[in-house]
């Protein structure tokens, strides 16, 4: 039966190299650590699907070039209309496919529910998301923001970048297999992609780090996002 609601699909995607003999092991940390809210990040987006909008309230190698071709893509987004958005979740989708061999960790949620309360529900998924780091480049709903004079705080063994992509459609989506696993990862890629102009809502792509020089390390991801899964 096809759901005619809203649903928002939130998808978080860590790359990272993964070098010849290396053994990867698993370890869970509970808490969450300030400090990683200090990271750069940044956000492109916008609800211009939404019939009431109002303001604002996740290679062999880690590829430095995937910061750099978000912050181009996050720049020449059209944000003020649905068109715009269905493109910006297509182009995202497209930078992340390549990095196949990138991929190690995901998550992906769903949540169901009335036009009514999906707008909230979006909002209270990007707030989260934006308070993660510190926003060194955001555009949003046709606005640029970037702040000046922000240092990159490099780390040794700094080796991920998190790439968040939340989706907001009327009607429903392909279905993503359980648990992810990088099938799966991908049929979450290619389920998102499919959103159109006609179903778009609102769409928001995060990424952090944001600034050049800078990356997360294993211990930052799973400090931050425990839910993330090894893929």
């Amino acid at each position: 039966m096809r759901f005619t609601g809203v649903w928002i699909l939130l998808l978080l995607w860590a790359l990272a190299p993964l070098p010849t003999g290396t053994t990867w092991t698993h370890t869970s940390w509970s808490g969450w650590n300030v400090a990683l809210a200090q990271r750069s990040g940044g956000g492109v987006g916008g609800r211009g699907g939404f019939s009431t909008p109002r303001p604002a309230p996740s290679i062999p190698r880690f590829n430095p070039e995937l910061q750099a071709n978000l912050r181009h893509m996050a720049q020449a987004a059209d944000t003020e209309n649905v068109r715009g958005l269905a493109d910006l979740m297509d182009n995202a989708a497209v930078l992340l496919l390549r990095e196949q061999a990138g991929w190690r960790f995901g998550m992906y949620e769903v949540w169901q529910g009335s036009l009514q309360k999906a707008e909230g529900q979006f909002d209270a998924w990007m707030t989260e998301t934006r308070s993660e780091f510190l926003e060194t480049y955001r555009h949003f709903e046709g606005k640029e923001v970037v702040q000046a004079g922000y240092q990159p705080k490099a780390e040794p063994d700094g080796r991920y970048i998190l790439v968040t992509l939340l989706l907001a459609v009327s009607g429903s989506l392909p279905p993503v297999p359980t648990p992810l696993r990088r099938e799966g990862a991908r049929q979450a890629l290619m389920a998102l992609a499919s959103s159109s102009p006609t179903n778009t809502l609102a769409a928001y792509v995060a990424w952090t780090p944001e600034a050049e020089g800078e990356a997360l390390t294993e211990q930052d991801l799973l400090l931050g996002w425990p839910k993330l899964e090894l893929l």
